[in-house]
């Protein structure tokens, strides 16, 4: 029989939000370039990727500041204008805008951890050393890849909002 502490079933949560997170941002950004709204999709993503980076605070000693809590910030910052722009301001103006690039940059950000945590638990990465030359490759590469995306939905994302309350 397998027993789980608090903290074993906390980090469960907090992983399959973020995977979760990342796959609905994933699936909502291919359709951003397509210029398509998903609702509730987007509404998923938005808000286990919100979870995903609250709970991260969890995880961080009292003692100090580290990248981790500066990323965390970053993208609740991130998060909060990308919730005004879409639910405060319904994609109004510079708001749609907003919302596409600070959306963007919070999945950036995600799939940047899900990077830097696969090269620190999956074995055949981690053997490679803390920092090896395929995970500086693989984060420029995700970096080129959400740029050339980012800029594409900025181009083309034009949803339409329905004024009902």
């Amino acid at each position: 029989m397998m027993t789980s502490s608090p903290l074993t079933t906390f980090v469960l949560i907090h992983v399959v939000l973020s995977l979760v997170g990342i796959l609905a941002g994933l699936i909502v950004l291919r359709a951003m370039i397509a210029g398509r709204d998903l609702g509730y999709l987007t509404d998923l993503f938005l808000a286990t990727t919100a979870l995903t980076s609250l709970t991260g605070f969890c995880f961080f000693p009292y003692d100090g500041f580290t990248p981790g809590q500066v990323f965390g910030i970053i993208s609740t910052i991130l998060l909060v204008l990308a919730y005004y722009g879409r639910y405060g301001q319904r994609y109004a103006g510079k708001w749609l805008m907003t919302y596409t690039i600070t959306a963007t940059a919070a999945l950036y950000l995600n799939c940047f951890v899900l990077i830097v945590q696969s090269f620190g638990k999956i074995p055949f990465l981690k053997e490679m050393g803390p920092n090896p030359p395929a995970f500086i490759v693989a984060q420029v590469i995700l970096f080129v890849v959400f740029v050339i995306c980012g800029v594409l939905a900025v181009k083309r994302f034009r949803p339409i909002v329905k004024l009902c309350p």
